[in-house]
């Protein structure tokens, strides 16, 4: 790996915490059944007497059924369940201990990189990315503290739209302004189109993504936006899920490996997170040389994502190798990416029942940036970033591993001048 030096991480006192998500998540589950909206409501052309006994049916149903099972799954819950789960937080507090978090760590960024390592990295990108987010405050002549930006940020009624058909048209002038610059970037871009639309309201507020497109070209990609609570999707983060979710981010990337003839079907449409997700965060990185972010505060919603991905190399690895408790990890991304503390609780959740999965978007990304890094030094003046980024992605998703021997056989075939 060409940004890593491996060392053993110390052994260190792994703090004991009782698990409060399972337990809400069970009474969540379990509480009283109080509805029966299903036989209350029925077609108008219905028969009465087919009305009354279909009514009959599902209340007891409910009665008889539902509610015993209800209670019989809180039963469990209370006597067995709780009882017999763990009392900590940590991947590495399991049988086989940080050899099982560190399998987890190679399956998720398809790397041999350690837990020490990943949380050094993470450390070192945290202070990084939070000079630069500082600096562009400094540029917009806010005298407070990043907190206290980030919070001007999120109150300010001219940073949100208002109504939903003006945040699609926002995106959509985006897109249009990148598609213009893609062909710099790209020596063979996909043929397949990407169209931009409202994310269904009964979705609620999940996260803006990318639906793709099907495997045999019958049916365009799409970028979904939530336009279901606008207050919470302020104008400073969209230039950036432009370019993560479609181009040139996972879009481009999924597109062009669908149409790669000479993969078989199963390695065009393979995934594996940190080369997709690394590929999504490095294609924000290119806004720069798209001449986006041209206003700060988009530049400080980019810095903004780039950072939450940074914090969870941390907390990640603080979680499951050295014992950080869940109030540290969430006063951690608290304190370093500015999000209230219920984005900060939810995202600290996340990473402990999944452990590893957080690490996989930060490390492709630097593995991406390294890879360029080292193509332009040994090519020089010879250096094409456009074939460049197809080579990147002309192999399909694959491991990083295997993306950084294809990377140096292309440079040594261009240094060749083997094309």
């Amino acid at each position: 790996m060409p940004f890593i030096q491996e060392h053993e991480p110390p052994k260190q006192h792994m703090e004991r915490t009782r698990l409060f998500a399972v337990i809400a998540l069970t009474f969540a589950l379990c509480g009283p059944v109080t509805g029966a909206e299903p036989v209350k409501s029925f077609p108008a052309d219905m028969a009465p007497a087919e009305r009354e006994r279909l009514a009959l049916a599902g209340r007891q149903a409910i009665r008889d059924k539902v509610i015993p099972a209800f209670r019989s799954l809180k039963a469990f819950c209370e006597d067995r369940y709780l009882p017999g789960a763990r009392d900590s937080i940590g991947a590495s507090q399991l049988p086989a201990g940080l050899a099982y978090y560190q399998a987890l760590l190679a399956d998720a960024t398809t790397t041999d990189l350690t837990a020490t390592r990943i949380h050094e990295l993470g450390v070192q990108e945290v202070a990084r990315i939070g000079a630069r987010m500082d600096a562009v405050m400094r540029e917009t002549g806010f005298t407070g503290t990043r907190g206290e930006f980030r919070t001007f940020l999120v109150t300010d009624p001219r940073f949100f739209h208002t109504d939903p058909e003006a945040m699609l048209a926002g995106y959509r002038d985006i897109a249009k302004r990148v598609d213009a610059e893609l062909p710099k970037l790209f020596a063979q871009l996909p043929r397949r189109p990407y169209g931009i639309r409202a994310m269904r309201p009964e979705e609620g507020n999940n996260a803006d993504h990318y639906a793709l497109g099907a495997a045999d070209g019958s049916r365009a990609g799409y970028f979904e936006a939530n336009v279901n609570d606008l207050r919470t999707r302020p104008k400073w983060t969209m230039e950036t899920l432009l370019l993560h979710e479609a181009v040139p981010g996972h879009h481009l990337q999924i597109a062009r490996a669908q149409e790669l003839s000479n993969l078989p079907q199963f390695r065009r449409n393979l995934g594996f997170t940190a080369y997709a997700e690394g590929w999504a965060r490095y294609a924000e990185s290119l806004g720069d040389e798209m001449g986006l972010y041209k206003d700060p505060y988009q530049k400080f919603g980019n810095l903004s994502a780039e950072m939450l991905r940074a914090c969870r190399l941390v907390v990640d690895t603080g979680i499951h190798a050295f014992g950080w408790t869940r109030g540290q990890a969430i006063d951690y991304l608290v304190a370093n990416t500015g999000d209230t503390l219920e984005v900060a609780t939810a995202e600290v959740d996340r990473y402990i029942v999944w452990p590893g999965q957080a690490s996989a978007y930060k490390v492709g990304e630097l593995m991406i940036k390294a890879l360029r890094a080292k193509a332009r030094a040994a090519l020089g003046d010879g250096f094409d970033v456009r074939r460049f980024h197809n080579v990147v992605i002309d192999g399909g998703a694959v491991p990083l591993a295997v993306l950084e021997d294809n990377v140096e056989q292309w440079i040594a075939r261009e240094r060749r001048g083997v094309k």
